[in-house]
């Protein structure tokens, strides 16, 4: 059990602790307008601070989150609400079916905050950042089968420029994968610094930004599977909102926020057009209407509290009421 008094909150970003200071926090609660009898997942739920005010708000929350430290700290944050919250450990893309199991086939509104806690970057024995040596290991859930380490020492040349290009957008993939594939013969890959100063050694530093940052990112990427498990849960939370339901997603990277803007886009297209066809058509998979047009971002303050805003951009949809709900169907 992680102990509350090890993370006192910081006054300077709402509903923060040094756990995690969640982002957009006035925006998450304009958007999805909690109130008393709503049921509402917030499906990446870390120090439970999105969670916390919408609780607060009067609405029941089930917290979902695959990261067992993240269960301990935020159930003991929110003991205080009772049965109104219920924590759910799986990732955000299989709770859908162990929530029907429990008996929950409709919400009123569903969160996702992707990305990583501020505990899991700073905490060198998960292996997430450079900053500090740990190791490789990245794995969101602990519990889970394939670590950072394995990628490195296993996958081919081949399929690391393919992680590191595809999932960290880094432009010289090839010549690091290359590199760590030679490495790799002579001396295995173990601690977080040890894989940062080989790629240091390819792409010289330049800038603030460090040269391992985007192969970190892809590396965190593949092993939890991350856009896997977006490009999942989107379909199964979006078919469990009730018409009037608010759907909200804050992402950090321009590959996940481009799986969300196109998911909520073809979802909110009522009508497609085609050069062969004589006339627009009706567009099946249109169930949502936009509450926001272009993303929703940090102001400047929020943004000196709190610098991981910064790359925050906060999408919503809205069930349409004229849509019956959709059965969810596990797939």
């Amino acid at each position: 059990m992680i102990a509350m008094a090890n993370f006192p909150k910081m006054a300077a970003v709402p509903g923060a602790s040094e756990y995690h200071a969640p982002v957009l926090f006035a925006q998450v609660l304009a958007a999805l307008k909690p109130a008393p009898g709503m049921l509402i997942v917030d499906c990446t739920l870390g120090g439970g601070g999105h969670t916390e005010a919408l609780l607060q708000a009067g609405a029941n929350v089930f917290g979902v989150d695959q990261d067992t430290e993240a269960i301990a700290f935020a159930s003991a944050r929110l003991k205080g609400f009772g049965e109104r919250f219920q924590a759910v450990h799986s990732s955000f893309a299989a709770a859908p079916e162990k929530l029907q199991k429990m008996g929950i086939h409709s919400l009123d509104g569903v969160l996702m905050d992707l990305g990583i806690s501020s505990h899991q970057v700073n905490t060198p024995s998960r292996g997430f950042s450079f900053q500090a040596d740990g190791p490789l290991d990245m794995r969101m859930n602990p519990q889970g089968l394939v670590t950072a380490a394995d990628l490195v020492n296993t996958a081919s040349a081949e399929q690391l420029e393919r992680i590191f290009k595809q999932f960290g957008e880094e432009p010289q993939a090839r010549r690091i994968a290359a590199r760590l594939v030679k490495d790799r013969a002579v001396s295995p890959f173990y601690t977080t610094l040890q894989l940062a100063n080989a790629i240091e050694a390819v792409v010289p530093r330049s800038g603030k930004t460090h040269p391992a940052t985007r192969v970190f990112q892809g590396l965190r990427i593949a092993v939890n599977r991350e856009l896997e498990e977006l490009e999942r849960g989107l379909v199964l939370y979006g078919a469990m909102l009730k018409p009037g339901g608010r759907f909200a997603v804050i992402s950090f990277h321009s590959l996940e926020d481009r799986v969300v803007k196109q998911y909520f886009q073809r979802c909110s297209t009522a009508l497609l057009d085609r050069p062969e066809w004589p006339a627009p058509r009706r567009n099946p998979d249109c169930v949502f209407s936009k509450v926001t047009g272009k993303p929703l971002v940090a102001d400047v303050a929020e943004q000196r509290a709190n610098p991981r805003s910064r790359s925050a951009k906060l999408r919503v949809v809205e069930r349409l009421p004229s849509v019956s709900k959709v059965p969810l169907k596990i797939v």
